[in-house]
């Protein structure tokens, strides 16, 4: 998967064939920001000039910016598989958290 980041921000980015450019938005967030430009520098530079005209919108409202994730996840599991990962991540000498974080990164890297 190809991600543009910039300030904690992902870029949901497609080409738009009406247009004839690259069109961008600011994914994970339910507030809309959107970019375009014609070429990967162009629309790198959109990117973050849309995400620090946000974040600066966000200021001068005296609202807080919205972040793509918090970081906390709440998963649903079946017993047995809650049971088999708590005895991975103690064999392995991890709490669960630590050994599920590593586990899904390694996950990202092998795709």
């Amino acid at each position: 998967m190809n991600t543009m980041m910039y300030r904690g921000y992902a870029a949901r980015i497609a080409y738009s064939e009406d247009d004839g450019c690259f069109v961008g938005h600011v994914a994970g967030i339910k507030d809309v920001v959107g970019f375009h430009g014609e070429s990967v520098t162009e629309l790198r530079d959109a990117f973050e000039e849309a995400v620090d005209d946000y974040l600066q919108t966000c200021e001068k409202l005296n609202r807080s910016p919205q972040k793509p994730f918090s970081g906390n996840l709440m998963l649903r599991l079946p017993p047995e598989v809650h049971a088999g990962i708590a005895m991975a991540a103690e064999v392995s000498g991890k709490s669960i958290n630590q050994w599920a974080a590593e586990t899904f990164a390694d996950a990202l890297q092998t795709d």
